[in-house]
């Protein structure tokens, strides 16, 4: 049966990439093609299948028009015809100053099969996050939306100032930037106290964001002084002065802060989530790319001899997925691993080997190679045969240790560390003085990063930028490379690695 093409309207919200559904993210996964907006986070666009067709169809301000309006209603019909899903992927709501009204009917008229799902819109969006209830019980009970990029030349306007300006409680105004000064004087014209404070966000819900306060007398000039561009929304009301009581999201510790993350994009979620949710704008520039060993034979040879060893030891969370992932493809499960003991190098590495149903015999208190080593040591290593499964490339200093003090060791590489290709963009932010501070995870970020940067460049690109690493083997690492270390926490794990950050900007 012939696959029948549909178009799936949706909302991807006002810029945080969380802010879309639950629908639209499962539809974003399905997708064969998707048409995008420029202010629809582009992080959501990881989740669409790699496979998938992907189009930029942004507009800046009403210039910059990658595609025409007729272009793209024209493309989602016809990759609709082709019998594919397509995503219109829209910033904010496509029904709200989104024109997804106008595609929809071109759809209808041409027979294809859609569905629209509903975004967070901007106007709530950006109230919320700079800290103003557009409604409240003892400042309003009406609130209207209205677009801010009516043509100021025209004859007439569509907009019933007169109506608006005294009849509404809260005013929200889309795309109003460019037209702000004929916005206050059409206000207070038809009857708007001049002295009604003004609220204007901008890029709402982002690391990004900005926001400045005024009245309808002064915030034409106050946006000007503030450097506010689109894209922005207006909010005009007596709700505005609760602002100064409520705001949240601009209070956030590292609100303002741009920090480079430089883990495997693998790995980094934990720690960008940590430090987004103290306000963080993480920029992700992973050091290293995660790719199998050259080839599986020590591994698959000692998977073979898994009853004869005493203890296996992993010292990373890749090690564990590998070897698992290698050992079911070797048609075995964890009912292999029950003559075994298991030791892991810390916390986090055990509750990943918790996935696979493996509790952890062995956990030192100190989570370094050094302290795993003792541990093993401390339990009586002397005659056992040992197995460490890890990257290609690692420190000896447990295999050393453990075979100085009699254990048979088998090394077998799992995985492989490689340093990814492009990271011009990465300069170019550090270059820009945009970046704050820069984390690392491991020895191989430090060193991989210096290398990527050019170690004639570090002085320069990493002036004014703080430095974090986990624990004081990277730190040591870091230090061997000339850099000066502004943050180590004391505990070696990403939660304590962020608040030793938080510490750090609190002083």
């Amino acid at each position: 049966m012939k696959s029948k093409g549909k178009v799936y309207l949706i909302g991807a919200g006002p810029g945080d990439p969380t802010l879309i559904t639950v629908k639209g993210l499962e539809l974003l996964k399905r997708a064969e093609v998707v048409v995008y907006d420029y202010l629809a986070s582009p992080k959501l666009l990881k989740y669409v299948p790699k496979e998938a067709e992907f189009i930029y169809a942004g507009k800046k301000g009403g210039v910059c028009h990658a595609h025409t309006q007729e272009e793209i209603n024209q493309m989602l019909v016809d990759h609709a015809r082709a019998g594919k899903i397509v995503v219109r992927l829209k910033g904010g709501d496509p029904f709200i100053f989104g024109r997804g009204g106008e595609e929809i009917e071109e759809l209808v008229d041409a027979g294809i099969s859609f569905e629209v799902v509903p975004g967070v819109t901007s106007a709530t969006a950006a109230a919320t996050y700079a800290g103003v209830p557009i409604t409240h019980r003892g400042y309003t009970a009406s609130v209207a939306f209205i677009t801010g990029h009516e043509d100021p030349t025209k004859e007439s306007s569509s907009i019933a100032w007169d109506k608006i300006s005294t009849g509404i409680g809260t005013l929200v105004f889309y795309m109003g930037i460019k037209n702000l000064p004929s916005i206050s004087k059409n206000l207070i014209a038809n009857g708007r106290d001049p002295q009604t404070p003004v609220a204007v966000v901008r890029w709402a819900s982002t690391p990004a964001q900005k926001s400045v306060v005024g009245t309808l007398a002064n915030i034409a000039e106050v946006v000007k002084e503030g450097g506010i561009t689109p894209p922005a929304l207006v909010v005009v009301g007596e709700v505005v002065n609760l602002r100064e009581k409520i705001n949240w999201f601009e209070k956030r510790p590292l609100f303002g802060k741009r920090i480079l993350v430089t883990r495997t994009r693998e790995q980094a979620s934990e720690l960008v989530r940590l430090l987004e949710d103290q306000g963080a704008d993480c920029v992700e520039g992973a050091t290293i790319a995660i790719e199998p060993p050259d080839s599986w034979e020590p591994l698959d040879k000692a998977l073979t001899e898994i009853a004869d060893y005493h203890w296996i030891v992993f010292s990373s969370i890749n090690g564990i997925r590998f070897f698992f992932e290698r050992m079911n493809a070797n048609g075995l499960d964890t009912r292999a691993l029950h003559g075994q003991k298991i030791a892991v190098v810390g916390e986090a590495t055990a509750e990943v080997l918790k996935e696979y149903g493996v509790i952890a015999d062995l956990i030192p208190a100190e989570y370094t190679g050094d302290g795993l080593a003792k541990s093993l040591i401390d339990q009586g290593i002397n005659g056992k045969k040992v197995l460490i499964p890890r990257a290609k490339k690692a420190r000896e200093i447990v295999p050393e240790t453990l075979a100085q003090h009699g254990a048979d060791v088998t090394v077998v590489p799992v995985y492989q560390n490689v340093q990814p290709k492009g990271y011009e963009k990465i300069v170019a932010e550090l270059e820009s003085g945009r970046i704050d501070m820069v984390t690392f995870t491991s020895s191989s970020t430090v060193s991989n990063f210096i290398e990527m940067i050019r170690e004639e460049n570090k002085g320069r690109l990493l002036n004014n930028v703080a430095l974090a690493c986990i624990g004081p083997i990277t730190a040591k690492t870091a230090e061997k490379k000339g850099l000066k270390i502004d943050v180590q926490p004391e505990i070696f794990t990403i939660p304590e690695m962020v608040e030793s950050i938080l510490d750090y900007y609190a002083k």
